[in-house]
């Protein structure tokens, strides 16, 4: 074979391992978005937690925002939260802190997602939606309150 042959081989050897290993990264990088949980837009805090971790991340101070109705507040809802129901949301987004974490929850979980994307395409960076709500949250014993 002459060496120019060898040469052209060689450089599509070349092209190919390249291509592979940039098709690689990719796999890896959409395995680890889908299977980590990582949120491109927020990448300081998953989409969504356990109640659990809700409690601890308000315990360290995040901002907790209940995104159901006041009727549904009054009966019960988490100590320190604030309540600002998804339907106001978009027009009451500067009574919401951007500068720390922010833990969204309604009844079962379904607002409170709508909320948290809401607040992300606001552009809140440090946000998360509660998993299964105020009802994972009182099966779990937390603590609860009623009224205002």
């Amino acid at each position: 074979m002459s060496s120019h042959k060898k040469q052209v081989q060689a450089q599509k050897v070349f092209r190919w391992g390249w291509l592979v290993a940039g098709a690689l990264v990719i796999v890896a990088a959409v395995l680890s978005f889908t299977f980590l949980n990582f949120n491109p837009v927020t990448s300081t805090l998953p989409q969504e937690v356990s109640v659990q971790d809700a409690a601890e991340l308000r315990d360290q101070g995040a901002f907790i925002l209940d995104v159901r109705q006041p009727e549904e507040w009054q009966e019960v809802h988490i100590p320190g939260a604030t309540l600002i129901p998804l339907g106001e949301l978009a027009g009451r987004l500067d009574e919401v802190p951007k500068d720390k974490p922010v833990v969204v929850y309604c009844r079962s979980g379904n607002r409170s997602r709508e909320g948290r994307d809401i607040l992300q395409q606001a552009g809140f960076e440090q946000v998360t939606s509660m998993a299964g709500g105020i009802r994972a949250w009182l099966a779990a014993g937390l603590p609860a309150v009623s009224g205002q």
